[in-house]
């Protein structure tokens, strides 16, 4: 074969010569932009935290050392982690909704928890007198409505009279918390304790486990909340609508939606998947709701669901993760002495150090435009 072979019709040597060199170039700068933006703030952070874990004289290989094998190399431990996956998980398709939507929905903490105390009051009186999941169902029906519910001033306000969301929905997270605790001291409260808490639900009538472990069933539904939110935003008609309306609202009145009812349409989806996160946790966990209980996981899940940059799959990784954090941190706590709360220290440092590199990875894009 020949030179003159190797070249197609339409094409020059110079062509072939130039796609060859471009190639291994293009690969160098995907593979540089990864470690900027990804594998380089993470280890940076890892080390960040290694640094403030050693000026407080613990040793960080032993603290990053029990949360692995709390976490994730012990039997019990692995899962733990995946039924503490399952409130994340809802909560993530909450967030994802509204963050692709142009929507800061900063009230999930609210929504959860009342989807949670209207679930832990209704289920237990339901049992006996339905199936069991009859009395599921109508448990997560009336979370996600609660949620939805508890959203619609915020979402009247801003659909109609343009008033900023992030406001809004963090006033009535505040407001939701404390009737959540106020319903469990007094409506909810379960007469025969001494500590106010609502009535629980037997074990038996919780969600189902998986196979012969202890993991909630749970985690199965969360999955499949992500997995048909990431569906429904990225390959629907009805996803690109709730996407455009983000995007350009000026746009997307141009072209004849309905702004005020899409916005109005994106704070009761989010907000329902906040009301069945609580739900999922009550009735697949806990059974019960006590006064002052406040996980925070609204909150927590934020920062993951920019992490993924909004995306299903990378969403789910990143809460496993984070999830194997929080019980390991558990018991590195009680072993070394280390706060609990620490683990939000790791994640600030990953934050931080991902924003940096994002600020790096930015700045090289525009110097090679």
């Amino acid at each position: 074969m020949t030179m003159e072979d190797d070249i197609k019709p339409g094409s020059t040597g110079v062509e072939t010569n130039a796609a060859d060199a471009a190639g291994p170039t293009a690969e160098r700068s995907t593979f540089q932009r990864i470690l900027t933006v990804t594998v380089g703030p993470i280890v940076a952070a890892f080390l960040l935290s290694a640094i403030i874990l050693m000026l407080v004289g613990v040793n960080p290989l032993t603290y990053y050392g029990y949360i692995l094998e709390r976490s994730l190399f012990s039997g019990l431990g692995l899962q733990q982690t995946a039924t503490r996956m399952a409130p994340l998980l809802f909560l993530c398709a909450s967030l994802i909704i509204a963050f692709r939507a142009g929507i800061w929905n900063l009230g999930t903490d609210g929504q959860f928890l009342l989807g949670a105390v209207i679930s832990a009051a209704t289920a237990p009186l339901l049992v006996g007198v339905l199936p069991g999941w009859a009395v599921l169902l109508i448990g997560f029906v009336l979370a996600a409505l609660v949620g939805a519910v508890w959203s619609v001033i915020p979402a009247l306000l801003k659909a109609y009279q343009g008033v900023n969301e992030i406001i809004t929905t963090l006033m009535m997270s505040f407001l939701g918390v404390l009737l959540a605790s106020t319903l469990v001291k007094l409506a909810f409260r379960d007469p025969t304790t001494t500590v106010p808490q609502t009535r629980t639900l037997p074990v038996e009538d919780r969600l189902p486990r998986l196979f012969d472990t202890s993991i909630s069933s749970g985690l199965i539904w969360g999955l499949v909340a992500v997995l048909l939110v990431h569906l429904m935003m990225t390959r629907t008609a009805f996803g690109m609508r709730l996407r455009m309306v983000g995007a350009n609202p000026a746009a997307a009145t141009h072209a004849g939606l309905s702004v005020p009812l899409l916005t109005m349409a994106t704070f009761g989806l989010s907000a329902g998947f906040a009301g069945l996160a609580g739900a999922s946790e009550i009735l697949g966990v806990a059974g019960n709701v006590r006064a002052n209980w406040d996980p925070a996981y609204g909150l927590m899940v934020i920062p993951l669901v920019f992490l993924a940059r909004f995306h299903g799959v990378g969403a789910i990784v990143l809460v496993f993760f984070y999830s194997a954090l929080l019980i390991g941190s558990e018991s590195a706590a009680r072993r070394l002495g280390v706060p609990q709360d620490f683990t939000l220290v790791l994640v600030a440092s990953l934050l931080i150090c991902l924003g940096l590199g994002e600020y790096i990875d930015q700045r090289k894009r525009r110097k090679e435009r």
